[in-house]
């Protein structure tokens, strides 16, 4: 379903394709538009009760989509290595042992999906992260860490948060 949020949230691709050149300037402002749209399609969808089931899955797809292909560009160009890119998956790792721990206990299926909030610090750490890296700059240590402990955090929001929510469907 073509929505306005639908759409807000598939120009996270070309966004993310913007970084394929080397340029200040554009990865800039590709990245404040990726911030913009990771907000607004949300609020959007909320506003104008426009919330569908292609968004709710189109959205974290973009998100991933984003991510990763940044990512990859910075793996690339040696600004992150392997250690950094560990920690900066790690919220990711944590949602697919949900994902596992939900079908292999049978509760996929009454589970509600929703965002938590430690995703939403994680977007945000790493939208600074890529910034950072955008500009030149070195990352602090502590930063990567940071990722590893809300990582860690997001796997047990979402634990408890299954203990919220245990008659809905999905």
């Amino acid at each position: 379903m073509l929505t306005v949020p639908n759409f807000i949230s598939a120009l996270r691709l070309p966004l993310a394709l913007v970084f394929i050149k080397q340029d200040l300037l554009y990865r800039s402002i590709a990245l404040i538009l990726a911030m913009i749209t990771d907000g607004l399609d949300g609020f959007l969808a909320r506003r104008y009760k426009q919330s569908s089931a292609f968004g709710t899955v189109l959205d974290p797809i973009m998100d991933r989509f984003f991510v990763f292909f940044l990512i990859g560009i910075f793996m690339n160009e040696g600004s992150l290595g392997i250690w950094e890119v560990s920690t900066m998956v790690c919220r990711d790792f944590a949602v697919l042992l949900f994902g596992f721990y939900l079908v292999f206990s049978g509760k996929l299926s009454s589970y509600r999906f929703r965002a938590i909030w430690c995703g939403k610090v994680t977007t945000c750490v790493q939208f600074l992260v890529f910034f950072g890296l955008t500009l030149g700059l070195a990352i602090p240590s502590i930063v990567y860490l940071l990722f590893i402990v809300l990582g860690c955090l997001a796997l047990v929001e979402l634990y408890l948060s299954k203990e919220s929510h245990p008659e809905t469907s999905f």
